[in-house]
This record gives structure tokens, C-alpha cells and sequence, in this order.
């Protein structure tokens, strides 16, 4: 889960709203009547900027792409920008953010001019940058549709992080705005891109060890200050946005599909002061159509990162770190504890991602893998609320 910058919604008086899930309030976020009017020729002003001559020159030379990141909180700084110091398909030309500081401390790390530093209102300038072909949203999934919306406006490829939105019906909305502006749309599911994660991927599609049945995995870490995290508006939920949809993530590679139903139960908060929007704990079960099992919990009341595969044949085990940017600590049964040496997870992820969207191929981290997940969180939170097994439905 990224940090972004709590300021990328807040002062604007004008306002337009994402569909939001069942029982959830709507998702306000920034709109001026420039960007609203911009928007509205989304269908002659983005097919435009698609045919760009550089952008058709940088997707078809093998030159990088540029990237705007959207979003300048902890993730952006911490862990992207580093990385895109070290990327070969894609470098960094330009920041949208609420506070100007950040961009220029970018601009001058990464040697852009300043004049590509942007607002959250000036998507028609961004539109205008022909040297941004991707824009990388990482601000609070609450503003994640409108975001991806507004960059695909703006004639952009897009990558979203994770979670892709706060419902499965956002996910529509930012996928039909991608398929309309003619631009690609990756979720930053960067584990995709992990070696690690990669051989749980083909130990479930090999079944060297017969197919994963029995699966137990927990994510989560106490929190205990006031954060975005805990604001419903802008991260749509408690720890299951946040860390459980890792445990998800991992359960449908271990067993090369997708589960069709899901038991879940909300836990007692030990802070009910502090948890007053979103849940701080939650236990769930995946039943997939082959008869596995995934027993999964999340929270913000516990360190913890575990994830236990078992199959007949063998094993294969995560202990803290397990879903974490670096040094992770994974075993098999066949190979003991693994080691893949030294890398950026970022680094691999965007490079991927670029190369993908420049060379025309599919990315494995899509839009709508993003759906998918979502898809299982609102089924989550619907047995939460029936307290009943609830049928997952994808289509």
C-alpha cells in the first residue's frame, strides 16, 4: 500500500463524484469548471494527444517513457522515485501535487524542469506535456477513480495503485475511461514482478507439488495515529484495502484462480475510539471451485506477515517480511530458503509496465485483475454486513 499525500483532495469548491459500492458514501475530489469543460471533450482531445508524434516515436524506438507521478506522499518519495533512478524503459519527467515543494525536490533529484510541476486542477497542461506518456497515481484510494479518470482525459497511459479503487463498480468506471481514450491502465501490483512471488505463480500453475489446497496467511500492522487510513472517504476501508488485499492477491496465485465464495466476520476493536469509520480487524475465508480453502486475517492491531501454502507434494511458507519491498523471507520444501539477492521490486514493476504499454504486449498486473480483487473486497464486506456466505460474482 502506498503513503500519498492526504493533500490531494481537500480545497476545491467545485466537486464530481465516482460510483462508489453499496452502502458507502460517494467519493468527493477536486473539479474546476476548466478541468470539467476539458473532460468533457475527453473522446476528440484524448484521441489526439494518442497520435501524438512522440509519443508514437518513444512507443515504437524502445526509448523510455516519461512518467508523471500523482501523488507525492511517503511511497512516491520512499520507494518510486528511488526507483526510477534505476529504471531503463521508463524515467521521471513530471509531478502532480498539492504541495509544489515536493515537485521541485523531484524536479531537481530527477533534473525536469520545474514548469512540469502541476496541480490537481491543470490536467489540461498535463494533457499538453507531450513528454508524459504515463501518469502513476498514488494518492488514497478514495480519489483513485477520478484521478485515472482525469489522466486518461488528459490523453495518458495510467498506473493506479493498489487498491485500484473502493469498489468493483469504480473499477468499471476507470476501465471504460481507459477503453475510450484508447490507453492502457496497470494496477501496481509490484509482487508481480518479484521473483519470490514468481515462484509461488509457477509452482500453482506447474503443480510440481500438486495444486495448493489448504492455504493460511495473515497481513497486518498496528496503527495507532491518525492517518488517512482510517478516514473512510479517502481509503474506502480499514486494514482489508489496505493490507488484506495482499493476502488475497497471493491466495488466488497459489491456486491459479479465483475463489468463488467468501465467509467473513468483522473483529472486536481494541481502539473503538480510534476506529470510529473503518474496521481495524477482520477474518475471512476464500472457497475456490477445486475444494481449496484460504483462511485469511487482516488488521491493524497486530505485526504480522505470515502466508502457508500446503499441497500434497509440499510447501510453500512466507514469514515476516512476506509481501514487503525487500529481504523477504520465503521457503519451499524443495529448495529450503530461497534467495534472489538484491533488487527494487519498483524498479522491476515499472520497467515491466512500460516496456508493455511501449511494446504493444499485455500486462499480467491489468485493470482487470484490479476489478477482480475488488470484486472479492466488496463480497467481504457483504458477509460482513448479511453475516451470511456470500456467492462471488465476476461479470
Amino acid at each position: 500500500m502506498a503513503s500519498p499525500e492526504a493533500s490531494s483532495v481537500s480545497t476545491h469548491e467545485n466537486a464530481c463524484t465516482c460510483p462508489s459500492a453499496p452502502g458507502r458514501k460517494d467519493i468527493i475530489t477536486p473539479m474546476s469548471p476548466t478541468r470539467r469543460a476539458f473532460l468533457g471533450s475527453l473522446g476528440g482531445l484524448a484521441a489526439g494527444y494518442a497520435l501524438a508524434p512522440a509519443l508514437r516515436a518513444a512507443e515504437s524506438n524502445g526509448k523510455p517513457l516519461g512518467l508523471a507521478l500523482c501523488g507525492l506522499g511517503n511511497y512516491s518519495n520512499g520507494e518510486l522515485s528511488p526507483a526510477l533512478l534505476e529504471t531503463k524503459n521508463v524515467k521521471l519527467v513530471a509531478a502532480i501535487t498539492g504541495t509544489r515543494e515536493k515537485g521541485v525536490k523531484l524536479a531537481k533529484l530527477h533534473g525536469f524542469d520545474e514548469a512540469n510541476i502541476y496541480s490537481y486542477d491543470q490536467w489540461d497542461k498535463v494533457a499538453a506535456n507531450k513528454a508524459i506518456d504515463i501518469v502513476y497515481v498514488v494518492t488514497p484510494p478514495g480519489v483513485h477513480c477520478q484521478n485515472v479518470i482525469d489522466a486518461f482525459g488528459a490523453g495518458k497511459h495510467v498506473i493506479c495503485e493498489k487498491p485500484m479503487a473502493i469498489s468493483a463498480a469504480e473499477c468499471d468506471t476507470m476501465i471504460a475511461a481507459g477503453k475510450k481514450a484508447g490507453k492502457r491502465l496497470a494496477i501496481g501490483y509490484r509482487l508481480h514482478f518479484d521473483p519470490y512471488h514468481q515462484e509461488l505463480v509457477r509452482l500453482a500453475k506447474s503443480q510440481e507439488f500438486g495444486p495448493f489446497m489448504k492455504i493460511k496467511t495473515a497481513n497486518g500492522f498496528t496503527l495507532r495515529r491518525k492517518a488517512w487510513r482510517i478516514e473512510k472517504k479517502l481509503a474506502g476501508g480499514g486494514s482489508l484495502l489496505d493490507m488484506g488485499i495482499y493476502s488475497i492477491h497471493a491466495c488466488c496465485m497459489a491456486t491459479d484462480a479465483n475463489p468463488v465464495s467468501v465467509t467473513a466476520k468483522e473483529l472486536p476493536k481494541t481502539q473503538p475510539e480510534f476506529f470510529t469509520e473503518v474496521e481495524q480487524a477482520m477474518e475471512f475465508r476464500l472457497e475456490f471451485a477445486n475444494g481449496a480453502v484460504a483462511d485469511v486475517w487482516t488488521g491493524y492491531d497486530a505485526n504480522r506477515a505470515e502466508f502457508l501454502a500446503e499441497a500434497e507434494k509440499g510447501w510453500f511458507k512466507g514469514e515476516r517480511p512476506v509481501f514487503s519491498y525487500r529481504n523477504l523471507n520465503i521457503s519451499t520444501s524443495a529448495k529450503g530458503k530461497l534467495d534472489f539477492g538484491i533488487f527494487r521490486q519498483q524498479q522491476r514493476h515499472m520497467d515491466g509496465v512500460a516496456q508493455a504499454f511501449r511494446d504493444e504486449q499485455p500486462v499480467t498486473c491489468s485493470g482487470e485483475l484490479g476489478r477482480r480483487d475488488m470484486v472479492i473486497i466488496d463480497g467481504i464486506y457483504e458477509s460482513i454486513r448479511t453475516g451470511k456466505k456470500v456467492e462471488l460474482k465476476y461479470s
